[in-house]
């Protein structure tokens, strides 16, 4: 399956922003919220890159590559597994562990969203070269 750049980096950028407020507020609903929009992106499909694809995507026209959708998608496997470390840091009163779980998804939503640097993409990639009898 293949996916739209474009949209990848609108979902960064949606997260990027969500994020900047859950640690501006210390809101764990919010970054609950933003767990429900991890895990819909890593097991069915992103709810930001979804907006993207049919509100604005039409506007903008085709893309003029794609890319491959499983880096993309444990990259959002591993926002879930922050966005939940931050979690049981609000939920067990441990602050610095929820606002550095929350700093750490972030500045990969930000690395996204602002320069096209998936940092989740590239650990996805390291891992497959690792793989045994795995030709890179």
């Amino acid at each position: 399956m293949q996916v739209d750049p474009r949209g990848l980096r609108f979902g960064a950028a949606v997260t990027t922003l969500v994020l900047a407020l859950v640690l501006i507020t210390g809101s764990p609903w919010l970054l609950a919220a933003q767990a429900v929009v991890f895990v819909l992106g890593a097991f069915v499909a992103a709810p930001y890159v979804l907006f993207f694809k049919h509100v604005l995507r039409p506007r903008l026209g085709p893309p003029s590559e794609l890319e491959d959708a499983a880096p993309p998608r444990f990259a959002q496997g591993l926002g879930m597994a922050f966005a939940f470390v931050g979690l049981i840091g609000f939920a067990t009163g441990v602050t610095p562990l929820a606002l550095g779980a929350t700093a750490a998804a972030l500045l990969a939503a930000f690395l996204n969203a602002a320069f096209g640097f998936c940092l989740g993409c590239e650990v996805f990639l390291i891992i497959r070269r690792l793989q045994p009898g795995r030709i890179s």
